[in-house]
């Protein structure tokens, strides 16, 4: 037990607060755990991600920093094709994106997006960040699966 919090396998089940039926990977990377805590769950077969902006996101200016959003982008890719993964350690391999609109603190930041394609060790990935129904930063990017529960991919 880790805070109230079991580790079955993969990723975290959140069981109380306002995060509660979400998961998450905190504790197992440590880059993600000093910015998030990220956040995902499956709505009705689709996963969707999200994360409570706070000022320690912002820029100068006041918005997200785009080195966070991409930071969340890079999360929620792993988050979409967590099933494709299946347990696997993988890597980034590439992530693209355009930012096309502003956050700001306390704002509720949310990822969707759709595996592309799944092959033997590579997934493509789509998706979209939003707040408030409005778009942050589309992005995409592809997944290389490194080691599998048998061995290498």
């Amino acid at each position: 037990m880790d805070g109230g919090n079991e580790i079955v396998s993969g990723p975290r089940l959140i069981e109380d607060g306002e995060w509660a039926g979400w998961r998450t990977w905190a504790g197992l990377d440590p880059f993600e755990d000093q910015t998030g805590p990220f956040y995902f769950r499956e709505d009705e077969g689709k996963v969707r991600c999200a994360f409570r902006a706070e000022p320690r996101h912002m820029n100068g200016g006041g918005f997200m920093h785009g080195g966070c959003m991409l930071t969340f982008a890079d999360f929620s890719l792993f988050a979409i094709a967590w099933r494709e993964l299946d347990n696997a350690k993988a890597v980034t391999v590439s992530l693209n994106g355009d930012f096309v609109g502003p956050a700001k603190a306390g704002d509720l930041v949310e990822a969707t997006g759709e595996v592309v394609r799944a092959g033997g060790s590579m997934i493509f990935v789509r998706g979209l960040l939003t707040t408030g129904g409005q778009p942050m930063l589309t992005f995409s990017g592809v997944i290389k699966k490194i080691w599998t529960m048998g061995g290498p991919a």
